[in-house]
């Protein structure tokens, strides 16, 4: 089943572009980013923010928007038959570095799990004077951690 990306969210000065592989089925059917419950993603960007947590997805992206974050996918397609990341086939990438590149505010880049940074490194190089980290994928398929030690990496990773 061929899935496509969503538009990244940009604010007018990211310092931090977290980079993810590509939308899930639950998030395709809402049209939002990490949109499945189970999916820690949100609940680690608000204890990272200090914002009082919301599940109303507008609030969700100012959050973003105020604290400086972009949020975007590496794959603009690919194929998926479930959400799980070894399942992309065929993908084709999003044109990540050149919106980096229009971006000099950008001075991280955080992969959400090994398969978004292995999927970067497949079709981009880095760009200079950008800090790389990958830190545990927000992925309900990543139990084997728990929400304190996802917090705990994401702490320790983002500047």
């Amino acid at each position: 089943m061929e899935r496509v990306s969503f538009d990244p969210i940009l604010p007018a000065t990211p310092k931090v572009f977290i980079l993810g592989t590509m939308p899930g089925k639950q998030s395709l059917r809402k049209q939002q980013y990490y949109a499945n419950h189970r999916n820690s993603f949100w609940k680690i960007i608000y204890e990272l923010t200090g914002a009082v947590f919301s599940e109303n997805y507008a609030e969700r992206i100012d959050t973003l928007k105020r604290n400086h974050i972009a949020i975007w996918d590496i794959c603009q397609f690919g194929e998926r038959k479930t959400s799980l990341d070894t399942d992309i086939k065929n993908e084709a990438p999003n044109p990540i570095n050149e919106i980096v590149k229009l971006f000099p505010s950008v001075k991280q880049i955080l992969f959400n799990g090994k398969k978004a940074e292995k999927l970067y490194r497949t079709y981009f190089s880095e760009i200079a004077n950008i800090k790389y980290e990958t830190v545990l994928s927000t992925s309900p398929a990543n139990a084997r951690f728990s929400l304190r030690e996802k917090l705990n990496n994401w702490k320790t990773a983002m500047v």
